[in-house]
Parts: structure tokens; sequence; C-alpha cells
């Protein structure tokens, strides 16, 4: 039988089901908010023990996503102190909203898991107990809905990482670990997106604008699209990226940079400055449809940049369509002529992350080969904050990333 130890070396594996009383953690500190790649540093911290309807995972390898960077700058919230305040213990933040990895120890009442499983990890956590979600109400309206990696703690950038039963899915057999491990946040939140909102959802044949087609969302979003019989037409800022777009599904291909009418509306009352925005964002419309092959609106704009862009969203979207959005990673001060909105029957739907059900609905596209993780770059465990560095400065290759924690192999950064 191998030893059992208080602390294993990344890569080591503990006996099955021994929980080492300490683990190492890439982590933040206050005293480090700044540029990722000074905040985040690999430390030892005690492991945390599952209590009732928890389980504990042995994280093989932990998904990059943006809202680590916005953890390790300390803005637009202080994520430490906002837990603080609430009386967490922890000084640190431990970040990492997507893992792949194996059960380890499992609390009470814990039936959907067993220890040995290998599962990957939703984020959404909330309080089950409630009198509105245990009478059904969805949780993701919970006031106590937050995001694990992110509000919450004990993410998956660690050797363990602590989850609610529910969050845990299984892995998909064809996958890597790394390529595992970097999907779901995205994935479900692009599914809840785009067939989450009833009677507006995907339908065969339908133009589907989605922006920022190379990132983590809209690699999902465009293949969700083509899945279920829609037609993607992606957006993206260089035509270098044209190729990875196609390779997805997309039908046709815009680059943003081909126009400059982006950012905050005008003020509608000067005729010449509303009067230039408009023929910007026409002549995007007339874009749309040559790539598309046809003369049709898209029914839906899937959105995530926000301030930029959703002026022309609003304006670009189907009489009777819908702009969603998840995100602002422009801004969050957007502006909409209502004149669009209301006249032409639109709507404006904000949506974030995904359901228990969702989660699994979009788990089983990835088990089935119908959408792929799109990962392209995986990092060893010491540069966690290189890869959230890359994202930042929007130098990060196209699709997904994942961090090597115990599936570390030295020096591997590029896969084939």
């Amino acid at each position: 039988m191998a030893e059992q130890k208080d602390l294993y070396d990344l890569g080591e594996t503990p006996p099955l089901g021994h929980v080492p009383k300490q683990m190492h953690a890439s982590l933040i500190r206050q005293s480090r908010f700044g540029e990722p790649e000074q905040a985040f540093e690999v430390e030892v911290v005690d492991t945390p023990q599952p209590g009732p309807r928890q389980v504990l995972v042995w994280v093989m390898a932990a998904g990059v996503n943006y809202n680590n960077v916005w953890a390790a700058l300390g803005t637009p919230v202080d994520v430490i102190g906002a837990r603080q305040r609430k009386g967490a213990a922890e000084d640190f933040h431990i970040g990492g909203s997507d893992a792949s990895g194996v059960v380890w120890a499992v609390g009470d009442e814990v039936t959907n898991v067993k220890v040995g499983d290998e599962v990957v990890l939703s984020c959404g956590q909330w309080d089950e107990d409630p009198p509105d979600v245990k009478a059904g109400g969805e949780p993701m309206f919970s006031p106590s809905y937050k995001i694990w990696g992110y509000e919450e703690n004990w993410g998956s950038f660690a050797q363990f990482t602590l989850v609610d039963h529910y969050q845990c899915f299984p892995k998909p057999k064809r996958l890597t670990w790394e390529a595992a491990g970097a999907y779901m946040l995205v994935g479900a939140t692009a599914y809840r997106q785009l067939l989450g909102w009833e009677p507006h959802v995907v339908h065969e044949g339908d133009p589907v604008l989605v922006w920022g087609g190379t990132g983590g969302l809209g690699s999902m979003a465009i293949q969700i699209v083509k899945a279920r019989g829609g037609i993607p037409v992606a957006v993206v800022s260089d035509e270098s990226k044209y190729e990875f777009c196609y390779q997805l599904g997309a039908k046709g291909v815009i680059n943003r940079r081909d126009f400059d009418h982006w950012g905050r509306l005008p003020d509608l009352d000067d005729q010449a400055a509303f009067g230039e925005w408009m023929k910007g964002a026409r002549a995007f419309g007339a874009k749309f449809w040559e790539v598309l092959g046809e003369r049709r609106n898209p029914k839906i704009v899937f959105e995530h940049p926000g301030e930029a862009t959703i002026p022309t969203s609003v304006f670009l979207v189907d009489n009777g369509g819908m702009v969603v959005i998840c995100a602002g990673t422009s801004g969050y001060n957007a502006d909409v002529d209502l004149r669009y909105l209301w006249m032409r029957q639109k709507r404006l739907q904000g949506s974030h992350f995904a359901t228990t059900e969702q989660c699994a609905d979009f788990n089983d596209l990835v088990e089935r080969g119908e959408v792929d993780p799109a990962l392209s770059q995986a990092f060893p465990f010491s540069q966690v904050g290189t890869a959230h560095q890359l994202m930042k400065e929007n130098r990060h290759p196209a699709g997904n990333m994942a961090i090597l924690v115990n599936a570390s192999r030295e020096g591997m950064t590029e896969l084939p």
C-alpha cells in the first residue's frame, strides 16, 4: 500500500480516498492584486474537507476564464474582501471555475457520485434549503446563487477542489483531462443563451450572429448553433482567425476591424453624428447578408462584448428576434435605441451560466462529439498567472486554455 503523507508533490497521486492535510494551490492575495502574472503564486494551504452534500475532487486539469483576470486585478470586485465581509475566514482566493478530476471524498447525503468517479465540474453554486428553491424555483434566480472559483472560494487551481454534489457530471471518456477541464463554463453558458429562453431558441435554418467567434464562448456557440441546424455567422478581429471559425462550422465570418462605428450611441439629436453611426451599422448589416448569402437578419444575436456592440446588435437582430447577453467585456454602460426594441418587438435578454439540467444536456453534446472543447493550449501549473495575463491582453490563442494540475506534464504548453 502506498505511503500516506500530509502533502504530495504535483503529479504525485495519494492512495485513492486519502485526503492529505495540505495541498499546493495557485492563489491570489490582496497584497498581490494587479497584473495576473504577479497576482498568482503557488503556496501550500490546508486541504478543505467536504461537509454534507459536498464533494472533494482531485483536480487533474482546470480551465482558464476571464473571471479570474478580474479576481487577480481585485476589480470590479475584491472577491476576498467580499467573502470576508460575509464571515469567510480565508485571506486568499483559489480561483478556477472549470475542472476535470477524480472524486476523492464525499460528505453526507451525496448519492450521485462516489470515490473514484471521473468527473467534470460546473461552476454554479447555491443554497439548496431556501423555501423558493425547495418549492422547485430555479436556483439561478436565488439570491444565494454564486460562481464557484470566483465569488466562492476553493476553485480548481489547486490539487483539490471543493464543490457541491450537483456540480459533478460524468467526464466524457474520449477526452483528455485537459480538454475535459476547459469547456463547461463557456459551453453551458452558451447553451443557456441559445436554448434557454423560449420561444427565442435556435431552430433549423435560423441565422445567428456570434460575437467573438474564436473565444471560449464563441467557439462553443458556433458549434451549438450548427448542431441545432442553425446558421452561425461569426465576428472576429482579424482575418487570420477566419479558418478556425470555419472549422467549427461557421457559414461566414466578419472582421469587425473593417468597421469603426463601435461604442455607445451618439446623441439622437445630433443628426450628423447619428447619421454616421447609422451608416456604419447598415454597412455591418449588409456584410452580414453578404457572408450569409441571403438578405436575412439574425434571429438571435449571441452577445458578450456589451458596450461596444449592443447598439449594433439591437439594430441588426430580426424583427421579433433576441439579443442575448452574458457579459460586458468591452464595458457595462451600453446604449439601446428603444425605437427598434419596442416598435419591432425585439428582445434584449440577460443570461447567466446555466441550470443543472442545461449543464447535463450540454455535457451530452460533448460526449456525443457534437461539440468539441476547442482546446488550443495547456499550461503547467506554475503558469496560471501567465495564462491569465495572455487572456487579459487578448493575446491568448483561439478557443479554450487549460492548466495541467495533477495531470502535470513538465514543459507541456502546446497541444498537437
